[in-house]
């Protein structure tokens, strides 16, 4: 079972949630895409609870605030996770957006306060198990500093595009490689 955690502000709806899906159902591999709250703790626990449930393998993959908390499960349960222009320093990342934030999927406000940035610190992880992880990094992100994410996760297996943009531009020419990852014991 892949887990696809999606960003700040995003859905289960997004264009990689749909490219995933779509290669998954391909493939034959079970995944799922939740649209998570914004509320961090409430997240967290949503997926706690999603990946208690399977009595299958679960492999993660997140994006962007996503990733965090990909690297923070795939440490709390011991689980391969893929990193996509991952926001690592989440926290820090994510005091620029207090106030009322807007759902790229609905246009639904929410709002995005000191609290849910305290809860995104009670993630932090200090020393990630690299192992574990496959990160997915494109120098043009024009919303999280690539450098941080190489620094902080060195010793992962790393892919390092030039240009690119915060969505990750040519994720479909990765697919391969991430199944190979998981080593897909996927299969429905």
């Amino acid at each position: 079972m892949i887990i696809y955690i999606h960003g700040f502000g995003s859905s289960g709806e997004a264009s990689k949630a749909k490219l995933l899906r779509a290669y998954c159902q391909k493939e034959g591999i079970r995944f799922i895409a939740p649209s998570l709250p914004t509320i961090p703790d409430l997240a967290i626990k949503t997926l706690s609870e999603l990946i208690e449930s399977y009595q299958e393998p679960v492999y993660l993959m997140g994006s962007s605030l996503g990733g965090y908390y990909a690297l923070y499960l795939s440490d709390k349960y011991n689980l391969k996770a893929v990193l996509i222009n991952p926001a690592v320093n989440a926290p820090e990342t994510l005091e620029r957006a207090i106030g009322q934030g807007v759902n790229y999927y609905d246009n639904s406000t929410y709002e995005w306060n000191e609290s849910h940035l305290e809860m995104l610190e009670s993630y932090e992880i200090e020393e990630p198990n690299l192992e574990n992880l496959l990160v997915l990094l494109q120098k043009g992100d024009e919303v999280l500093d690539y450098e941080e994410a190489c620094d902080f996760l060195e010793g992962a297996k790393m892919v390092v595009e030039e240009g690119g943009n915060h969505s990750f531009e040519g994720l479909d020419r990765h697919l391969e490689s991430i199944k190979r990852f998981f080593g897909v014991a996927l299969k429905l």
